[in-house]
Parts: C-alpha cells; structure tokens; sequence
C-alpha cells in the first residue's frame, strides 16, 4: 500500500508496543515503525486522578507525553503517541493482570454500559502539534457464567492485552448488545482525524 503514501511518509513513528495500533495504521496504508516510549501509565493516571482529572484528561495527557517523549528523540518525526481509557460510571478500568482480574472486570461490565475514551497526539521536534480525543459507548449484554468461562478459555492470555479484558475485532464481539462509535475508537487510535491531519502534512496523499 506504499503508493498511498506521501513524501513525508518516512517522517511517521507510532511512539507504542501496542501491535494492534501499529497494524491499524499500516492496514490504512501508513508507512509506519514503532518505537515504546517507555511512559510509567500506571502512576501518570494516578497522579491524574488524584488532581481532579476525569478519563478524557489521563488518555490525552497519556497520548501527549508519548508523542513528544519519542519526538524529543527524533526531532525531523512525525510521532503518533495514543491512549485509550475504559469509564464506567466513574470506574476506570485498566489491563487485567491475570485471568482472575478479566474475569472480575467482565462481570462489573455486565449488563451495563461503558465509554471507550481514544486521545491521539502528534508531536513535531519533540512539542504537540495536533491532538483528538473520540468516544464511543459499549453495552455488554447479560452474558452466563458459563459463556464468560468458555469466553476466558479460548482467548487465553490475549485477554489480559485490552482494557475489559475483549478484543472486539475477535471473540469480544458476542460480549454486547449495542456499539456506538467508530471503529478504529475502540481499537484505540481514532484513526479519519489522524488520517485528515497527516494529509496535511504529506503523509498521506491527499
């Protein structure tokens, strides 16, 4: 898909370990690499929380110290940094650590409906130069005992890679009831904004 790309394409790195964003963006014709940036998640949206800020907030700062902590590194990149946050009623809920934690974020999301909060930064000589955020609201249905049983048993340890412990392009799709919100949201890089702003900018061919 090279012949979409744009004489700044060279230019692109996604500052995540995060395969799914990364094949995101190369699937809609980026020539991209990735590099981790090495951000400690955890105490950033603690230290968020405990100033007030609401999930919006964490994934967008999260999103913003990526980006530039890459492009600080590599001042001539365009760095793509990305966080997603999962709200319920004021609950954020975060990677399970093991099947135990899955199994009990699972039953919390039950029957109930929740907000996938995507930010995406992009950073030029190491400032912020764009940013979004998006939403999208998930309903997970009534599921049994025994369908999140088997639901943990043939996703294995890939349920502890996402938030909710679901990976929605795969077997997390029979977890709901209703989806609203783009796609690529939930899959945590709101991608047309990207993909709007980065024409701009030679990137991708307008």
């Amino acid at each position: 898909m090279a012949e979409l790309a744009g004489p700044a394409a060279a230019r692109l790195i996604l500052a995540s370990s995060s395969p799914t964003r990364l094949n995101t963006l190369r699937a809609a014709g980026l020539v991209v690499r990735a590099e981790a940036p090495g951000v400690d998640e955890d105490e950033i949206r603690r230290s968020c929380r405990a100033e007030g800020g609401d999930a919006a907030t964490a994934a967008a700062m999260l999103a913003k110290l990526k980006a530039v902590k890459i492009g600080r590194r590599h001042p001539d990149a365009l760095v793509i940094g990305a966080d997603q946050m999962l709200d319920c009623n004021g609950v954020w809920f975060e990677k399970p650590g093991d099947r135990d934690h899955a199994r009990a974020h699972l039953m919390a999301l039950r029957g109930r409906t929740h907000e996938l909060i995507s930010a995406v930064s992009v950073a030029e000589n190491g400032q912020q130069v764009w940013h979004h955020v998006a939403r999208a609201r998930l309903t997970m249905r009534g599921f049994s005992d025994a369908f999140l049983d088997a639901y943990l048993d043939a996703l294995g340890s890939d349920a502890l890679g996402t938030v909710g412990a679901y990976h929605i392009e795969r077997l997390g799709i029979q977890l709901f009831s209703r989806i609203e919100g783009d796609h690529s949201t939930i899959l945590g890089l709101p991608l047309l904004p990207l993909l709007d702003f980065l024409r701009g900018h030679d990137a991708v061919l307008r």
